[in-house]
């Protein structure tokens, strides 16, 4: 089979510094992938960073913005963070991206690194499954002013501090007053995210063709303070009342020692993450899989 994506970007471990031995891998990985797509058919092109810490050389390289103006696919290898991280930045894009899952849960990144070269050709070909996820935009505003500004695929998160108590928090939908919750923090999740921390906080699964956000309080002070589900058309606004060292996280971003009186803003982006996943893939086969569902049965 030929491919229908001419110039694909290769993304690895970009982020984060690795042992020698691990690069190692990860080179030798890489390139047995770079050699496959190019046998497909395929330009391939390696993500700046995933080459100065893979070690990758005699390849080209490009960075994001480079990777958005060339290439008309990215193929991720990794786990779920490493897709978080560049699908927020290839967003705006349009890039369809196809995940490699090398990490351990995977539930974004859903081709087992094993089965990649039996997995692809039909992809490549363009026998896929296309999967749109929005991204939410959130900022903080600090005495009328914006003091930090970013995208998230998987949640907003306002946290106390390691170790403070509570904080108290006063939520606005909208401009409408909800409620001020004393708790340990609050989660801003997407359909992506819901099965993220806003899962282990009680939160609900969102399919992620629902349009709408999931708001989940975390060890609420009052137990009547339960998770609800809001259209994603809402601007959300937080505003930290009272509690010690409390900061914000944006995927893996994080803006710390929030002040009395920030007010974090999420509303949705007008960019959205392309996924692309093996013909006849559905969301609940990796609900199954990854949740473990009917094992035993």
């Amino acid at each position: 089979m030929n491919s229908i994506f001419r110039h694909v970007a290769l993304i690895g471990k970009y982020h984060a510094a690795l042992a020698p031995a691990v690069a190692a891998s990860m080179r030798a990985g890489l390139e047995d992938i770079a050699e496959f797509l190019t046998a497909q058919g395929c330009q391939v092109v390696v993500e700046r960073d995933t080459a100065a810490v893979a070690g990758i050389s005699g390849r080209p390289v490009a960075d994001v913005a480079g990777i958005g103006a060339q290439c008309d696919l990215g193929l991720v290898v990794g786990g779920d963070g490493t897709m978080l991280g560049i699908g927020r930045q290839l967003a705006r894009h349009g890039v369809p991206l196809i995940g490699i899952n090398q990490g351990r849960l995977g539930f974004i990144t859903d081709i087992p690194l094993d089965q990649y070269a039996t997995v692809l050709p039909p992809m490549l070909a363009g026998e896929y499954e296309e999967d749109q996820r929005a991204l939410m935009h959130a900022h903080v505003v600090r005495d009328g002013h914006i003091v930090f500004d970013a995208l998230a695929m998987n949640d907003v998160v306002v946290n106390r501090g390691a170790t403070s108590g509570m904080v108290e928090l006063r939520v606005e939908v909208d401009g409408h007053f909800v409620a001020n919750q004393r708790a340990d923090g609050l989660i801003v999740a997407s359909p992506t995210g819901s099965t993220a921390y806003a899962l282990s906080a009680g939160g609900p699964l969102l399919h992620p063709s629902n349009q709408g956000w999931v708001l989940v309080p975390i060890a609420p002070h009052t137990l009547s303070n339960r998770p609800i589900v809001l259209p994603q058309e809402v601007e959300i606004t937080i505003e930290l009342v009272s509690g010690r060292d409390a900061s914000a996280n944006f995927d893996m971003q994080s803006l710390a020692s929030l002040l009395h009186g920030d007010r974090i803003t999420v509303r949705r982006s007008q960019h959205k993450v392309r996924f692309l996943h093996p013909k006849g893939w559905t969301y609940f086969d990796t609900l199954r899989k990854k949740l473990h569902w009917n094992e035993g049965a």
